[in-house]
């Protein structure tokens, strides 16, 4: 599954911030757990709505995002 099927942005759910589909968890916050050193497994228990590809569409997105090429934008 694409992250873009789990990452949504609705201006309706916390002023728009990208967010993981059927929850009001950015993705910025999942992304900050994990670059705090946080592992998959502590982050599903902290957050039982998110699951396992919740977790790497997360990923997904950050990657993407820094892939993206502004000049060819």
């Amino acid at each position: 599954m694409h992250w873009r099927e789990q990452i949504l942005s609705d201006p309706e759910i916390l002023r728009g911030k990208p967010c993981v589909k059927n929850t009001r968890i950015p993705a910025a916050l999942v992304l900050g757990y994990l670059a705090a050193g946080r592992d998959s497994a502590a982050i599903l228990r902290e957050f039982p709505d998110l699951t396992p590809s919740d977790v790497s569409a997360c990923l997904d997105y950050a990657r993407d995002l820094a892939d993206f090429d502004a000049s060819a934008a």
